[in-house]
């Protein structure tokens, strides 16, 4: 379907440009709001009605006799009508539906996919400073920032995942300490325990450990403990690598790696924070007012201008954030994409501004962010807020724990990043239709129970099924199917665009419920060759279509369940 329908839209395309030179160009087709209408829709008669200045049904009346007089139209449309006030709708017949089946077969892996563009995207996410578990909101960003990189790989960009977290500052000196009164043997509670220390029952893990001398492996630092109950720097090092192994761990649970960490800390030592600061004091851009130097920040609508350095001499923390991003630029990221709480929101103006305002080169809007809400836990009707693990919030690994991979996964991408959120932890272990992520995968499930039947019985080969006959999918249940099938691609682009993958998972159960539909309304493995081939053909394909986008959101297909 989708080669016969870039013939169409090429055909539209060459009507318009004759009914207005320019028009061409922005032909496209959208989908009937009401399936009974049409396979495929245009609104270009309401469109061209002001400057033809004609009525919109006057307009539609000419391009309909236009579009039936093309060669695409005649080979793969049944009918075009005209509805409403210029709305001209399209049947296809159904050879153009079947197509998709046979595309979809052919391309296996790679249906939706599109060519290498060689543009380059670094989306940056989770970024957590290692001062405990990651919690629940970490594995939002998390899937959030897996499944964003997963669709403009679909587009054929090359996508970088980039970790960025500080190794020094207050959190941590607080981390170290806390780690220090647990190594002495102190608790929360106790009259000398830090009314700003960290309570979980992970400090006394990291002290046990620091005290027994042992090394921890993250992915991106190792450290080899002294043992030594004065050695605070050590502890800081020590308890900076076991958090940064322990959230790897969760990663690893998660079936998330990434290309790269950053450290907050290295842009100081690497003086990349005083050149920034250098190139806009050297564009004009900033002032001195009561001690403190400022962002002139108005210049690039922000609400006032920022402080970037106060009067004791150390720099606010949007300032690492434009240095940051400057190397971001440097290293050749055209593309930037943040994935962030809804607390940064007031970060944004001011880094966009502080990029501006340098001078090197960065486009407006650059970088692009991602915000997204925190996420309520229930289980047993009840909201859980304690961990055993952190003491104070429910840790990712927990919820996986409680649930799968997959289920955490697809759950936290259901909804649109900035709406709030509660995962369910009972609807997620349940093994029936409510269950949105069971739904899609047993929709997979039960059409691969279906080929392997055919293959044992009858030593069917998938493979063959690209060739044969698909004209006996006639009926409206195989026809809907294949209509959902052919919306793929568009979709995928879609959500990559609009940084979306909530559509994906919307898809996802639409196609489910399309096969499940089908399923019901007609036997797959039936005595007439030639039906249950192409039946096969179609199943076989919903069951690609099904694992290409649950990959995208970074959940398994199984074969069985």
């Amino acid at each position: 379907m989708l080669s016969a329908k870039n013939e169409l839209l090429d055909a539209l395309g060459a009507v318009l440009e004759q009914l207005l030179p320019g028009m061409g160009a922005k032909a496209a087709f959208e989908s009937p709001k009401v399936a009974a209408h049409g396979d495929l829709a245009t609104t270009a008669a309401m469109q061209l009605a002001k400057p033809l200045k004609q009525a919109p049904r006057q307009v539609a009346e000419r391009l309909r006799g236009a579009l039936l007089a093309a060669p695409a139209f005649v080979h793969w449309v049944d009918a075009v009508e005209i509805a409403g006030p210029g709305f001209i709708n399209i049947k296809l017949k159904p050879a153009a539906k079947q197509e998709v089946v046979r595309e979809v077969l052919q391309e296996g892996l790679r249906f939706g996919q599109q060519p290498t563009i060689g543009r380059r995207i670094l989306v940056e996410f989770v970024s957590a400073n290692p001062t405990g578990p990651l919690h629940v909101g970490h594995g939002r960003q998390a899937a959030l920032g897996d499944a964003i990189c997963n669709l403009f790989q679909t587009q054929g960009w090359d996508v970088y995942r980039e970790f960025y977290y500080n190794d020094a500052g207050v959190q941590i000196a607080t981390l170290a300490t806390s780690t220090q009164m647990r190594a002495k043997g102190l608790k929360p509670g106790d009259a000398e325990w830090s009314e700003n220390a960290y309570n979980g029952e992970y400090i006394a893990d990291i002290a046990l450990d620091f005290m027994a001398r042992k090394t921890v492996h993250a992915d991106d630092r190792a450290f080899t403990a002294s043992g030594d109950l004065n050695d605070l720097d050590g502890m800081r090092e020590f308890a900076v690598a076991y958090l940064r192994h322990e959230q790897d761990k969760d990663l690893q649970a998660f079936n998330l790696k990434f290309d790269n960490y950053y450290l907050e800390s290295s842009l100081y030592t690497s003086g990349k924070v005083d050149a920034a600061v250098q190139k806009l004091r050297e564009a004009g851009k900033t002032y001195e007012q009561d001690g403190a130097l400022w962002l002139k920040s108005t210049d690039y609508g922000d609400d006032k201008d920022r402080v970037m350095r106060k009067g004791d001499g150390s720099y606010t923390y949007f300032v690492p954030d434009v240095a940051y991003h400057i190397t971001k630029w440097e290293r050749g990221f055209e593309k930037v994409v943040n994935i962030q709480g809804t607390d940064h929101h007031g970060t944004i103006a001011r880094v966009r501004a502080g990029l501006q305002a340098a001078g090197v080169g960065i486009p407006e809007g650059y970088p692009d962010y991602v915000l997204h809400t925190m996420v309520r836990v229930v289980r047993g009707g009840e909201e859980v807020k304690i961990s055993k693990r952190a003491g104070s919030y429910v840790t990712l690994r927990d919820l996986i724990e409680w649930t799968s991979k997959d289920a955490v996964r697809f759950f936290l991408l259901s909804r649109k990043p900035d709406t709030e959120y509660t995962f369910d932890v009972d609807l997620a272990v349940q093994k029936n239709n409510d269950n949105p992520v069971y739904y899609v995968q047993y929709a997979h499930a039960r059409i691969c129970s279906v080929l392997t039947a055919w293959q044992e019985k009858e030593g069917g080969d998938v493979a063959s099924l690209v060739q044969v006959d698909l004209t006996p999918l006639q009926s409206p249940q195989a026809q809907a199917l294949m209509l959902a099938l052919a919306k793929y691609p568009d979709m995928l682009t879609a959500a990559a665009q609009d940084f979306a993958p909530h559509d994906v998972t919307f898809y996802l159960r639409e196609l489910a419920a399309c096969y499940h539909s089908y399923y019901d309304a007609e036997r797959i493995l039936v005595d007439d060759v030639a039906v249950k081939q192409a039946r096969l053909a179609l199943v076989c394909a919903t069951a690609q279509v099904l694992h290409n986008g649950l990959a995208v959101l970074g959940v398994d297909a199984p074969r069985k369940m």
